[in-house]
């Protein structure tokens, strides 16, 4: 009742209102969960558009290299995601080595899953014998659908939310206090922010600059593009994100949080990749059809 009265008083949205669960579907002896829906919806749709992409003049691949990347990609996800989060974010987990492969208690982070996409370019590029860097670059564009739906699901778990706020559009997500579950403080979504800025707005710029432009033809440019913005989307809404429990004397001692850290170095790789395109572009002979393009 006094959380009910003091969640009206600051004008705050209470998560609980929102009427939403994290399980998707519930068999009783089975559930799936909205975050597994995500993922496969990221990879489904940027495969579809994946298709789109390389049906254009000078793809880098063809429909059967496309098909083999949706399987080394969600291996590279997988795998890489979930290192990564065990490395950087919850290293204790390494105690306890079965734990690692528990991902039905979540724990993912985005940057290993970056690397483990990367892995898997430059292995299906080593194999056919392809251009990594604009197979690189197609693959980036259809990260953003697995971003946008990564964040969305973020916020129906109600977790990685923001730092505490008075905006009109707070949220009172349900807190985990001395074995008590409570509704916290009015906090920023920022898991709506990161689907806004990293799912919606960075594909938005990846479209454009891929059917607007000659950007494909300039291999590492797309690529670096989806590095430069995620970065520094991500690394803004950091700022309105609460750290994670086990990294707030991290954050406190170097000033950044962990995602910040980790996104320096796509920030300077990006930026590179970008400012040096121009002087990598060749006439590309497309692997699939005739024509070649200038």
């Amino acid at each position: 009742m006094i959380l009910d009265i003091a969640a009206a008083a600051s004008g705050a949205i209470s998560f609980k209102d929102l009427g939403l669960d994290p399980v998707a579907i519930d068999l009783g002896f089975f559930t799936i969960k909205w975050y597994s829906l995500a993922y496969l919806a990221g990879i489904i749709i940027g495969y579809w558009y994946l298709l789109k992409l390389i049906a254009q003049p000078g793809a880098p691949m063809a429909r059967r290299h496309a098909d083999d990347m949706i399987f080394y990609a969600t291996l590279g996800i997988i795998i890489g995601g979930r290192m990564a989060y065990v490395i950087f974010y919850q290293p204790e987990i390494l105690q306890r080595p079965a734990d690692i492969f528990k991902l039905w208690n979540g724990g993912m982070s985005f940057h290993g899953g970056a690397i483990g996409m990367f892995a898997a370019v430059l292995y299906l590029s080593w194999k056919d014998k392809l251009s990594w860097m604009r197979v690189g670059d197609y693959i980036a564009c259809c990260a953003p659908f697995g971003l946008f739906f990564g964040r969305l699901a973020n916020f129906v778990n109600g977790e990685l939310w923001g730092k505490e706020t008075d905006v009109a559009w707070a949220i009172r997500f349900p807190e985990h206090v001395a074995g008590v579950w409570i509704e916290g403080p009015p906090r920023h979504p920022s898991q709506l922010y990161e689907a806004g800025l990293e799912g919606l707005a960075l594909g938005l710029i990846l479209a454009f600059a891929f059917w607007k432009t000659k950007a494909r033809y300039e291999p590492g440019k797309l690529g670096g593009i989806f590095m430069l913005g995620y970065g520094l989307f991500r690394f803004f809404v950091e700022y309105f994100r609460e750290a994670d429990a086990q990294l707030m004397e991290f954050a406190e001692r170097t000033g950044l949080h962990m995602g910040q850290w980790l996104c320096v170095p796509m920030i300077l790789g990006g930026a590179w990749l970008i400012a040096t395109a121009k002087g990598r572009r060749t006439r590309v002979e497309p692997t699939a059809g005739n024509a070649s393009v200038g």
